[in-house]
């Protein structure tokens, strides 16, 4: 069996994407051939390179270390390229979610590409953050974690607090702090089904016996804001989020703090995660 380095640079561009639409446009190939392509490689190595859970695929263990040595592959011709004066500079990948990059990495962001730096964005939740960070696809992530992972880098950005975002005439809007309790039958603003912040919430609320209904289901802090804003009821969010004078912002004693972490593995990307710290 025999890999190729196309393999392997189809293999890259399919593991950073997770999806067949985006990568194939990328590699101005047909979806159809893509799939097949992949299949293929699956069946030559014996092994499923990745498995769908609903509507996202995810790498499997095989997968990651595939990607992981196709992109150090990619890197060490790059880097070999680079000494004959062959090859761009190879930018740093950055992937965080959409609420990192909306509230804590603007000016850091403005800051490493004011100097010159070249840097690639990618959009992922914590699963798939962890997933770029493991098979080479990003170097540095950024995401918030409950517990930190031991096979990589993992350095504290900053923690929130939970908090309820009211409207300033909901009936717990002059309150300085909330437990859950004070939720009992309120209709919130809630991420969709699947979301690690809305099954968070929901195992928080079933522990304590709080009843309560989905008033309305958003993708992305910004659309939960607008919804209370409108008085479609009030949503629990992270407190780094930010809302305007017509929306109360109070901490809910009872959850735990949202905490971010700057995620290496090695020492890529060292410098962005020196200045994001």
């Amino acid at each position: 069996m025999t890999l190729v380095a196309e393999d392997l640079r189809v293999f890259a561009v399919f593991a950073r994407h997770r999806n067949f639409t985006r990568a194939a446009v990328e590699l101005h190939v047909s979806q159809p051939a893509l799939h097949t392509r992949i299949r293929k490689l699956q069946e030559r190595l014996g092994h499923e390179l990745y498995v769908k859970r609903g509507r996202l695929l995810y790498l499997t263990d095989a997968g990651e270390r595939l990607a992981l040595f196709a992109n150090d592959e990619a890197d060490r011709a790059t880097d070999f390229l680079r000494t004959l004066g062959a090859a761009p500079p190879r930018p740093t990948v950055l992937m965080a979610g959409s609420g990192a990059y909306l509230y804590l990495l603007g000016e850091p962001i403005r800051r490493y590409v004011g100097k010159g730096r070249e840097l690639r964005l990618l959009i992922g939740d914590a699963s798939r953050t962890l997933e770029a960070l493991r098979d080479g696809t990003a170097d540095v992530g950024v995401t918030a974690l409950g517990v930190p992972p031991d096979d990589l880098d993992c350095e504290l950005l900053g923690q929130f607090p939970q908090t309820l975002i009211t409207r300033a005439d909901h009936r717990l809007a002059k309150r300085r702090t909330v437990r859950l309790k004070d939720l009992q039958d309120e209709a919130l603003v809630v991420p969709p089904k699947g979301r690690p912040h809305r099954e968070q919430l929901e195992r928080a609320l079933l522990d304590q016996g709080v009843r309560w209904s989905v008033a309305v289901e958003a993708e992305g802090w910004e659309l939960l804001v607008h919804f209370v804003r409108l008085g479609i009821g009030p949503a629990v969010v992270n407190g780094s989020v930010r809302t305007t004078s017509a929306v109360r912002k109070i901490p809910v004693k009872d959850l735990p703090p949202i905490r971010y972490y700057v995620i290496t593995r090695g020492d890529r990307g060292d410098e962005l995660k020196r200045m994001l710290l």
